[in-house]
Order: C-alpha cells, then structure tokens, then sequence
C-alpha cells in the first residue's frame, strides 16, 4: 500500500485537445439545412461547444423547443456522421498535447476525459489519434448529466478513486470550469479553445495556460501546492 495520492486530469476534448470547430459547425449547419433554419454564425456555434446538444441547439435557435431541438440533434449526429464516413472530419490535436499526456502518464497520473460528445463520437477522434487507452475514464453528455452539471466530474473521480483535492480539471470553456466548481475541483484553462482567457477565470480557473508546456507545468506546480 502507498500513501502517495492518485493525481487524476480530467480533460475537455473539442477545443482542448483536438480543434473540431470546423466539423462541428459544418454538422450544425447541415442539421440547419435539414429543417431550413437560418444557419447561425460560426462564432456563434464555437460559444456552445462542450454544453449538451440539445442545449446547445436551443442556445443557438431560441425558437426551438425541447422536442424540436431532440429532432435537431439527431439531424446534427447523422451529418457528423456522414462527414466522418467521408472523411471530412477535421480534428488534429492541439500543439504539444500528445506530449502533456506523455509527460503526465510517465509521472503516473491517472487521466480522464469529460466532453460534450457523444461516446461514439468521443471514441472514434480518440482511436483516430491512438490516445482511447491513455484515458482510464471516459465521460459522455449522453452517458452522464452534461456540463456544467457536476455529474462527470463525480462519475471521474468515483471511477479512478481519486478525491477532489487531487483532482484537476483542463478546459477552454466556461462550462468546463463551472462544472469543476461545481464538483469542488480545482481547473486550469486553455487559451486556444473557444472562450476567452477572462471568461475562464472569471468563471473560476486557477490560472489559465497559454501553450501545452505551460500546462504540464502548471499541473505540477497545482499539486505541488504552489499555484
């Protein structure tokens, strides 16, 4: 037995390890076409990344109801579907992410992913970058409550067995870090994703990272005690 604690990274994945925007918007706007809805703007679709689908439907056409935006997103999975079959989903990794969770994995930390994905498609942009294995729990919008309810965060850690004090969460949206809070777990942002570096702290990030070699370094230092 070891009383040294299990450091566990809970991980966003579009916007915080793969850059998906294009693929995601190309999708929205093709469920858009489906039902001859005006298309909405691709910053627009960006700010609703990482919520529930449906949410994030409804976000984006206030006049779609509950039921109207089931029948959407379903509409939304068959075109990314569809794209991906053709092969136009594009997904490459963030700069230096592959080596975050090289460097992670060699100091024996535990990693984990909670996105707004569905599992199948969370599977599939993981096996397409060989990294499904380097994740011990994997949380799914449609497996679990979504952000920024707590829900995947507690699923993470009840998984692994680490506690929140040992826990960090990384993400580039507000919804990340409000669903870290809510789970009474420390987060740190990224910079490259799909909100601003003052929407993230003001949200409740520790600190908010610039490059990958500035995150590995920050998760040190987090659990390290020094900020």
């Amino acid at each position: 037995m070891t009383d040294t604690p299990l450091h566990l990274a809970v991980f966003d994945c579009d916007g915080t390890l793969v850059d998906s925007q294009s693929s995601i918007v190309a999708a929205m706007h093709a469920a858009c076409d489906v039902h001859g809805f005006e298309k909405p703007a691709a910053a627009a679709v960006r700010r609703v990344v990482g919520l529930p689908l449906e949410v994030a439907i409804r976000r984006l056409m206030p006049h779609v109801d509950h039921d109207l935006s089931q029948v959407v997103s379903e509409s939304y999975k068959a075109a990314f579907f569809e794209l991906r079959q053709a092969g136009g989903v594009q997904e490459p990794l963030f700069p230096g992410m592959g080596g975050v969770l090289d460097t992670l994995d060699a100091a024996g930390w535990l990693m984990g992913i909670a996105t707004g994905k569905s599992h199948r498609g969370l599977v599939s942009t993981l096996k397409h970058h060989k990294l499904y294995d380097r994740f011990v729990t994997h949380q799914t919008a449609d497996r679990a409550q979504g952000k920024p309810h707590p829900d995947m965060m507690y699923r993470a850690m009840n998984e692994t067995g680490a506690e929140p004090q040992d826990t960090v969460m990384i993400g580039d949206t507000t919804f990340d870090i409000e669903m870290a809070a809510n789970a009474n777990v420390r987060s740190i942002g990224v910079a490259w994703g799909y909100h601003e570096t003052q929407e993230l702290l003001d949200a409740g990030a520790v600190r908010v990272v610039s490059s990958a070699e500035e995150l590995s370094q920050a998760l040190f230092a987090m659990m390290e005690g020094r900020r």
